[in-house]
């Protein structure tokens, strides 16, 4: 059920270093550690940030009221930079409930979830990145797309380890792809870089990865710049 690429040894692990084990010297033990502590930490960020903002979002209502005339409503030169500091304060707070999604581990439930959706999702939260490394992204995402799995919250795994092996493999100015389709009675996630068949960067991202799949039942298929996933479909 799943195909690892020949030359790659498979490393029985299932803590997955994320990308600073890429940088050279790195330790793939200490990447573990070091990941495994992201977690709990993205957690009490998320928590106590919100605090501040929620004080911000408080304030400054307070400080619309106050701005408001005899007309009920705030001067037009102030309107627009209570909006602005509004929005911005949504926008934090948004990013880190979006982050947290992918970092927090929390565990789910078989169930269904939605690949099409879950996969804009991870593309926004890895978009610095493949801007940092200045890749051109080839996106082709059949909609309302749905899957099964034994373990919902493991979908986001999958997509963002997917793309960031790709990312770690591209060179500046090459494409990743990002496809989702359904075949039939699965729907296929399918990655893909330019490398070829060039050395793993971290092989026991690879291995995690065929042995969470093998886990849940899913089939991965991995060969060179092709990184494939083929969920039944809900």
């Amino acid at each position: 059920m799943v195909a690892f690429l020949e030359e790659l040894p498979v490393v029985m692990s299932t803590a997955v270093t994320s990308m600073p084990a890429v940088q050279e010297g790195a330790d793939p033990v200490v990447g573990a550690a070091r990941y495994v502590a992201v977690p709990p930490l993205m957690d009490s960020l998320l928590h106590d940030v919100r605090n501040p903002l929620n004080a911000l979002s408080i304030n400054l209502e307070v400080l619309s009221e106050k701005l408001k005339g005899e007309t009920g409503e705030v001067p037009a030169s102030q309107a627009k930079n209570i909006k602005a500091m509004r929005d911005q304060i949504q926008r934090v707070d948004g990013i880190l409930r979006q982050f947290a999604d992918f970092i927090v581990l929390r565990g789910g439930s078989a169930g269904d979830v939605g690949l099409s959706e879950t996969t804009k999702r991870s593309l926004d939260v890895v978009a610095h990145e493949s801007r940092r490394r200045r890749l051109k992204l080839q996106i082709s995402i059949d909609p309302d797309l749905r899957v099964r799995l034994q373990d919902t919250t493991e979908l986001s795994f999958f997509l963002i380890q997917a793309l960031l092996r790709a990312f770690g493999r591209s060179e500046a100015g090459t494409e990743v792809g990002v496809a989702v389709r359904a075949e039939g009675s699965v729907a296929v996630l399918e990655v893909t870089d330019s490398a070829g068949s060039a050395p793993e960067s971290v092989p026991d991202v690879v291995a995690a990865l065929g042995l969470r799949c093998a886990q849940l039942g899913v089939d991965f298929q991995i060969r060179g710049g092709v990184c494939r996933f083929l969920f039944p479909r809900a």
